[in-house]
This record gives C-alpha cells, sequence and structure tokens, in this order.
C-alpha cells in the first residue's frame, strides 16, 4: 500500500514523535523510506524560528541522527538535503521520488485560520501529491 514514505524532519519535538509512527508504517508495508531535511534561508536569521534549519551542518547532523534511530529500529533509510522553502520543497520531493505517503508532525499552529494557512503542515497537505498523515 506504501511503497515509498516520505518523512521530512526538523529539530521539533512533533518530529520526533512522528517518527514512531514512520517506524510501524515502514516495518508493517516493508516500505522504502526516505528521509529529508530542508535547508532554509531566512530573510534575518535571527528572527527564524528554533526548527528552521538554517545551517548545512546542523541539517546533515539531524540527518545522520535521523538515519542511525531507524537504523537501530531495523530500518535502511535513504537521505536527503534540499534548500528551499519547506512546504513547496516537501511536496517537490514526494513527487520526484513517488511518494505513496508523506508522515509529518503537527506544528499546533492554533485553531485560527492565520495560524493554520501559514503552517508548514497546512501548505503541504494543501500541495501534496500523495497521501499525508499527521501526527498530533
Amino acid at each position: 500500500m506504501f511503497k515509498t514514505v516520505l518523512f521530512p524532519v526538523d529539530q521539533s519535538r512533533e518530529a520526533r514523535e512522528a517518527a514512531e509512527k514512520v517506524v510501524n508504517i515502514v516495518k508493517t508495508y516493508g516500505s522504502r523510506l526516505v528521509i529529508l531535511s530542508v535547508v532554509e534561508l531566512p530573510a534575518e536569521v535571527g528572527d527564524a524560528p528554533p526548527e528552521v534549519m538554517s545551517s548545512p551542518e546542523a541539517v546533515a547532523k539531524l540527518l545522520s541522527e535521523a538515519q542511525s534511530m531507524f537504523s537501530q529500529q531495523g530500518i535502511e533509510a535513504e537521505i536527503i538535503e534540499r534548500e528551499g522553502k519547506p512546504p513547496f520543497t516537501i511536496c517537490d520531493v514526494a513527487d520526484e521520488i513517488g511518494a505513496d505517503l508523506i508522515v509529518m508532525g503537527c506544528r499546533g499552529m492554533g485553531l485560527t485560520d492565520d495560524g493554520a494557512s501559514d503552517s508548514v503542515t497546512s501548505r503541504v497537505i494543501n500541495l501534496s501529491p500523495c497521501a499525508v498523515l499527521i501526527v498530533p
């Protein structure tokens, strides 16, 4: 059912919590796992929230740690590092690799229209070429 699963990661708690679901899905369906991290270079680095990955070194370390964590679970994962705006890059990579599912953590931006429309998660849901599982 899910031959290829894309798991975009950042430094957020929500991404770490979503990893448990990814393990279950990949093991259940024997899926190929691709871990993605996006380097976003904000206009003003000082204004960036802590989960925005603005350092290639930090992204490389995060991807290596994620790959190692999945390896300990007996899952071989491919890693991809890209630069760009996270929602668009996530959807582009999902299309490129033929992903059947994107698994992401929910940011909990609140129930207002402003917060919901600005979240990466919301934009991925609206732009995705495949199913998206949001882990609360």
